[in-house]
């Protein structure tokens, strides 16, 4: 039977091949759409119900309008009524079905040099378009034709006229620029005057009264055209458009808003639900879109729905720039939603931090809802599932309906009136948990069968108590939630695009307003792990403090380490709006935190190995003041005063002794060193070495140096960073938590990720000294201190002991590249 089963297959292949080849596509075009069964379908469909009206024998242009009617209809129910209008005649061009004229590149040659492509005015919708914004039957045949050009003849003499119109137009720049002119601009404005004229007879005639006018060519207008000079572009990182806000013109980077705005994705506008592909069309879609628009007014609507069941991390931040990201550059709204459907492992401290990361990033919800505040609606529309004998009531086990191939439901085609008493049964609290569950007559993409929409969970809920004792899942609550707040792009990660068609189906099944499911990629990053278990261990096993250790990507743990948000949104901008998986390298992030940081961190000096220095000509009775510039690219952004005294602190490593390394590399020194001064930046004085102090065991302790002014000195290979009268401070320097770029996995950590931990990704600096001009600084502060990188003030820091966390070093480490 299988065999036979083989043959009929093949038999049935080589027949549609030779339908397609009949048609004038060629073999391998021909196989190639054999492969896609969708498409080969519909064009079988196409080709046998055009040949019972025009015979076998089919020429290629009808073949062509056939194709392209098969693969871009995206509702096949109107596949037989535009193959109608081929087959009849009535549509005899790709303007006609298509409608669109893509901007073309200017012609080759004299004339098309250094302009822009030619964009030829947006022409009718056409017969694609008009099935597409007319989902309901039957369709208006009338409306239909006029819309395509059905019928409509235009003379050669409409043609000759309106060509004549185009040219007198441009008649003085066609006398000065002679065949040089861009001759495609006349081609388009004839054809925008003349919707439906075959576009070779106005290219024809375009040439004819060109030449009426112009004449042959001559050796001149053979003569290539001399290209413009090109500006440079500036690099990718620098460049800059212009933009208007509030009637000013301003400068910006490309930003995630400009990559959203707009036609830029390529979304439905609110209220074209219907056009989107894979979009289910009900009797009743057209009303509920039409009540839908009188609720939003138009207005684009999307939500960030988080699990307050742990903390927000890095690919979070993606979602929360993507979902109000799109909603604010389309001047939109978006509510950040709860989905607060499984008490077991919610706590209040979740949702607090969810809101707070939300508007650190700089983002305001419209709303802030819960999944449970639509909990009784839920309920009644399950009620409704039930007796539209969509859901029934399931005792299978969890085991049992585990994994993409469960046995059947014994219970599927139980009597509506037995599910509707066993669900209030549930509701009562007469199951226990894992005894009975609601489920949705439905097969997911992913082949995922009737999938869980209730389950029984004795467990109060933080808003509403011991009310229930079922608890909606994902799949059940998540687009009817959408559909109570009127969203019309659900945006969500690439994994749930296996439950795009339930989403539709469940709306649809209780006939209510269904919004948009669009996915795009998730965005990770290597060295680290997200998940909240793997987290939770890493906490318990004490390798990190919490959820916000510095060394984590989480984004309270990011806010810790001292990541300004507008670091973290432009590492999401560049990153982009992708629908494939983006896993990203940690050091791009930190390169957008030094972009933001050299311009938001005042500069301030701070010692982390102390040396002490005596300065035994200091030149004056008292310490002395000196303003150090807080942005020394841009004085005029202020200066705060240093005490300069006569014992300072340097850095252990900013001095040297003969002979400690090899000869080589002492010549290469060019800091401090008995024989070689330098310079104390901002103070205007270089010290030279007189005197070294050692301690027992001979290591130095103390320099004895005198100080000479800069400008009665040798200029000194270098200036060093130094403090005096300095505050004690504690300072944390971070290195990557793991070891390997993907501690999850098996194939490079065998043991698993708590065996790959870096035993040097903390190190705590506890008597470091700061200058005092950072004293009242504030948890979350941020400074760049000179030469050794930007620091964050660290909320454990408290009275007379200040804790700094190392953000990113100054320069990338080419070791992490």
């Amino acid at each position: 039977m299988a065999a036979a089963a083989g043959v009929m297959a093949a038999e049935e292949a080589e027949e549609a091949l030779g339908l397609f080849t009949g048609i004038g596509l060629s073999e391998a075009k021909a196989r190639e759409t054999l492969r896609n069964g969708a498409l080969s379908a519909l064009l079988r469909r196409a080709v046998l119900q055009a040949r019972s009206a025009l015979g076998p024998a089919l020429d290629k242009a009808t073949g062509t309008l056939l194709y392209n009617a098969a693969a871009r209809l995206r509702d096949p129910k109107h596949l037989g009524f535009l193959v109608g209008y081929i087959a009849r005649r009535e549509i005899l061009t790709d303007l006609q079905l298509s409608g669109t004229v893509r901007p073309r590149d200017p012609p080759p040659g004299p004339g098309g040099e250094g302009r822009a492509p030619l964009l030829t005015p947006a022409l009718s919708p056409a017969a694609l378009e008009y099935v597409r914004s007319h989902p309901l039957e039957p369709l208006d045949a009338a409306d239909f034709e006029r819309a395509c050009g059905v019928g409509v003849c235009v003379t050669p003499e409409q043609i000759e006229e309106a060509v004549e119109a185009v040219i007198g137009e441009h008649r003085a720049e066609l006398l000065a620029e002679r065949y040089h002119f861009n001759m495609g601009l006349l081609m388009g404005e004839a054809r925008s005057r003349l919707r439906w004229a075959d576009g070779k007879t106005i290219k024809n005639e375009v040439d004819l009264q060109v030449l009426h006018l112009l004449g042959p060519k001559t050796e001149a207008d053979l003569e290539k055209k001399p290209k413009a000079a090109k500006a440079r572009p500036a690099p990718a990182e620098k460049q800059k458009a212009a933009v208007v806000e509030n009637s000013e013109v301003g400068m910006e980077t490309r930003s995630l808003l400009e990559q959203l705005r707009g036609e830029a994705l390529k979304f439905h506008k609110p209220g074209e639900n219907y056009k989107t592909e894979g979009y289910v069309v009900t009797p009743n879609t057209m009303a509920l879109l039409k009540q839908h628009l009188a609720i939003t007014g138009g207005q684009v609507r999307t939500r960030f729905p988080p699990e307050p069941n742990g903390i927000l991390h890095i690919g979070h931040a993606k979602a929360i720039n993507f979902n109000f990201g799109y909603a604010k550059a389309n001047g939109g709204v978006c509510f950040l939603r709860y989905d607060d459907t499984n008490p077991e492992k919610e706590e209040e401290k979740y949702f607090t931090a969810i809101r707070e990361m939300v508007e650190w990033l700089g983002y305001q919800p419209y709303a802030v809802t819960h999944a449970s505040d639509y909990f009784d609606q839920l309920y009644t529309w399950a009620l409704e599932l039930i007796r539209r004998g969509q859901a029934y009531v399931c005792h299978q086990k969890v085991e049992e309906i585990k994994g993409h191939n469960p046995p059947p439901s014994p219970w599927r085609d139980r009597p509506v009136e037995e599910s509707l008493l066993l669900f209030e049964d549930m509701r009562k609290g007469k199951f226990g948990e894992g005894e009975a569950t609601l489920r949705m007559k439905l097969v997911m993409e992913d082949g995922k069968m009737d999938p869980v929409a209730y389950r029984v969970k004795f467990t109060p809920h933080h808003r509403t108590g011991d009310k229930w004792c079922i608890y909606p899942t994902y799949d059940y609550t998540h687009c009817l939630c959408d559909s109570i707040e009127h969203i019309t792009h659900s945006l969500c990660t690439k994994e749930f695009q296996a439950r795009r068609s339930s989403y539709f189906w469940l709306c649809n099944a209780l006939d209510v307003y269904c919004p948009v499911q669009w996915e795009y990629g998730r965005l990770n990053l290597l060295y680290t792990v997200v998940s909240k278990r793997k987290i939770i261990r890493l906490v318990e096993t004490g390798a990190v403090r919490d959820w916000d250790d510095p060394r984590l990507f989480t984004l309270t743990a990011l806010r810790r380490r001292g990541f300004p948000p507008e670091a973290i949104n432009n590492f999401c901008a560049r990153v982009g709006v992708t629908v494939a998986q983006a896993t990203m390298e940690p050091h791009l992030l930190e390169a957008c935190a030094r972009e933001v940081l050299n311009e938001q961190a005042p500069r301030a000096m701070a010692v982390l190995e102390p040396l002490k220095v005596t300065i035994t000509n200091f030149p004056a009775l008292k310490a002395l003041e000196v303003l150090v510039p807080n942005f020394p690219a841009d004085e005029s952004r202020g200066f705060h005063k240093v005490s300069f005294q006569p014992t300072v602190y340097i850095e252990e490593t900013d001095f040297r002794e003969p002979g400690t390394l090899s000869q080589e590399v002492d010549k290469g020194y060019k800091r401090l060193a008995p024989g070689q001064p330098v310079g104390l930046r901002h103070t205007g004085y270089v010290i030279a070495v007189q005197n070294v102090i050692k301690d027992a065991s001979g290591h130095v302790i103390e320099l004895e140096v005198t100080c000479t002014k800069s400008d009665m000195a040798e200029k000194p290979k270098a200036f060093i960073h130094w403090v005096s009268e300095p505050l004690a401070c504690e300072v944390r320097l971070y290195e990557r938590l793991f070891l390997h770029k993907n501690p999850e996995d098996p194939s490079e950590v065998p043991g698993g990720f708590l065996s790959d931990l870096n035993p040097d990704s903390l190190r705590v600096v506890r008597n470091a000294l700061v200058d005092s001009s950072v004293l009242s600084a504030r948890p979350f502060d941020k400074f760049q201190f000179e030469r050794l990188g930007y620091f964050s003030v660290d909320p454990d820091s408290e009275e007379g002991k200040m804790v700094f966390n190392r953000t990113v070093t100054l320069k990338e480490d080419p070791g992490k590249a």
